[in-house]
């Protein structure tokens, strides 16, 4: 039975566990500095945070069918705490690195916990669960960037994985007494279990389609994550490093919507959350690009269409998973793995993508390539209605259609 406390206990374990995963973004320079280190290396942690992330997806997640739940995540929890003191009593660079990796891997007891709420949810309520859960994981993500740098100011770099590694070791205790045992659903072993994820892909159409709307939706909003320092800090806005991260707190509208289509797709709106967030993401790009363009310079609008991008994204991620987790009820864990690895995936294309348009062509580039992922997300979106409907003449309800 999925409470309301046990479900803000979610909220706030996915917040802590990926939010950790941004600590350092705010603290690369002073960390340079302090090993003296160029730039390059130190900013190098963040790479190493975002692929130790993504082999996490691809490589511990499906233990979530394998495993029974809570002594995993309880493990896993205790395992990113460690990373994080790692981190936190570095005296050396390679060291800090380690702890950042794994930190990193075992970070991903989030995407465990978002199918577990779906899971332990009531008949109806789960797209309200995932979209809580969400809620809670996106909020931590924002935060950790100035709660970090406001820790590091007060007490030093050290401090934000300090403070990170208790918090992630209190909510393991926790945990071990509140979340209620699961039956492993996966038969075999460990590599019989990673081999039924690519199964899974061949065996359910629907899979695919969400899992690249996950993806192209993903790359787009990437496209912008990766250029907005560069054109707020150039000569058309000027802004410090301070005023571009308060800047990305417009994406609190990313974690509201979150809850917004989790109820929507409880209500049976799901397809059309979608379409909507599809379409967001292309008519967005319009805003951004009129943001700094040859009729007008506006941080107004340029903040407007930054919250909108998060927004749109989040309401196409959230009516994704609650359509993906039904597919197979039995390999929820497995079904998380695809779709997240894919959605990460189009992150890492997304952000090379946006790096490559602004050093050819500026931000009109730049807007011409997150408004074509958006256009893609369309395209692809109009493909999963029509499985939907063919699904639906079949008498097989749109969400559990997945091999239809």
């Amino acid at each position: 039975m999925l409470t309301r406390p046990l479900l803000l206990l979610m909220a706030v374990t996915t917040g802590l566990t990926v939010g950790g995963n941004y600590v350092n973004q705010p603290l690369l320079d002073t960390i340079a500095r302090d090993y003296g280190i160029g730039d390059g290396r130190a900013a190098a942690l963040v790479t190493v945070a975002q692929v130790s992330y993504g082999l996490g997806l691809l490589l511990v997640v499906p233990l979530g069918d394998l495993l029974e739940r809570r002594r995993l995540l309880v493990v896993l929890a205790l395992l990113a705490a460690a990373g994080h003191a790692v981190c936190a009593l570095a005296p050396t660079y390679p060291v800090l690195v380690v702890g950042t990796a794994v930190a990193g891997s075992f970070s991903v007891a989030a995407q465990i916990l978002v199918p577990f709420a779906a899971e332990l949810a009531e008949p109806g309520r789960e797209g309200r669960a995932v979209g809580t859960v969400m809620s809670g994981l996106l909020i931590g993500a924002l935060l950790a960037r100035s709660v970090s740098g406001a820790l590091a100011a007060l007490a030093g770099w050290h401090a934000p994985y300090a403070v990170v590694a208790v918090g992630l070791l209190l909510v393991s205790v926790v945990l071990g007494r509140r979340l209620p045992r699961s039956e492993p659903t996966a038969a075999g072993g460990y590599v019989a279990t990673l081999r039924s994820g690519a199964s899974l892909v061949r065996e359910l159409p629907r899979l695919r389609t969400r899992a690249l709307l996950g993806g192209l939706g993903f790359a787009g909003v990437s496209v912008l994550f990766a250029t907005t320092t560069f054109l707020l800090s150039g000569p058309r806005f000027g802004l410090s490093e301070l005023q571009i991260g308060l800047v990305g707190l417009a994406g609190v509208a990313g974690a509201s919507m979150a809850s917004v289509a989790g109820r929507m797709a409880d209500a049976g709106r799901g397809q059309l959350v979608t379409g909507l967030g599809a379409a967001g993401l292309v008519l967005t790009w319009g805003v951004l690009g009129l943001s700094s363009s040859v009729w007008l310079t506006s941080l107004l609008l340029f903040v407007l269409g930054f919250g909108l991008a998060d927004m749109f994204l989040q309401a196409v991620h959230v009516s994704n998973q609650n359509v993906v987790y039904p597919l197979r009820p039995d390999a929820r864990s497995r079904l998380n793995s695809v779709y997240m690895t894919t959605y990460f995936a189009g992150g890492a294309v997304g952000s090379a993508v946006g790096s490559a348009a602004w050093g050819a062509g500026g931000w009109p580039l730049v807007t011409v390539a997150g408004a074509g992922f958006g256009v893609l997300v369309v395209l692809v979106w109009l493909v999963d209605v029509r499985l939907g409907r063919a699904a639906a003449r079949g008498g097989v309800s749109d969400v559990a259609a997945g091999s239809r």
